[in-house]
């Protein structure tokens, strides 16, 4: 029903009017579609944000519950994802400014840790290949703001005017993470630090 792949622009503005309209109606089955249709993306998002799976579970339920409080203040005007993204993020961002948390992101000697739980992430039992295996590794060592950046970019296809709306930064800012991202990731993994076996 959503799917943006290769749909017109009318087709786009159509669907995004029927996810406010329905959002404000608190329609059950426009909502169950939105989970069916985003449910992994946010998993996937909010575990590349925070670096690890644990917990991610209770943010995507408190975003969907956000998501059915607050549906009215989506306007239809834009796509539904960067809106729901920037949900995503607040929520996990509220929760770690609150909870005082170690660090996941180094340690003392500046290396970057594995993720807390023992858990693999989905992104984890989805991959099959050694390249694939290399290029979640070296995502892992990137600062989490270029991390979220090309996560939002690449995997989830976003435009630079939608990911600034969804970090809250100028668009300038977002397409400088972007580069100084693929700059570390490139030189990381020419130096082998993205995990030659």
């Amino acid at each position: 029903m959503f799917d943006y792949g290769l749909t017109s622009r009318a087709s786009v503005e159509s669907d995004t009017q029927r996810i406010a309209l329905g959002l404000r109606q608190r329609d059950v089955a426009v909502l169950d579609t939105l989970v069916e249709q985003y449910q992994y993306r946010l998993v996937r998002y909010l575990v590349s944000l925070l670096g690890r799976r644990d917990g991610v579970d209770d943010f995507v339920q408190e975003t969907w519950l956000r998501v059915l409080e607050r549906g009215r203040s989506y306007d239809g005007h834009s796509r539904f994802e960067p809106w729901l993204f920037r949900v995503a993020r607040n929520i996990a961002l509220d929760a770690m400014r609150k909870r005082p948390m170690l660090s996941l992101d180094s340690n003392e000697d500046g290396v970057r840790s594995s993720p807390a739980s023992g858990e693999p992430s989905p992104c984890k039992l989805a991959e099959r290949t050694k390249d694939t295996e290399r290029l979640a590794h070296s995502l892992q060592t990137l600062e989490p703001v270029n991390r979220e950046a090309l996560v939002l970019r690449f995997q989830e296809n976003l435009s630079l005017q939608e990911i600034s709306v969804i970090v809250g930064a100028h668009v300038s800012t977002v397409a400088s993470r972007i580069y100084r991202g693929l700059a570390r990731k490139h030189s990381g993994s020419l130096t082998g630090e993205a995990g030659d076996t």
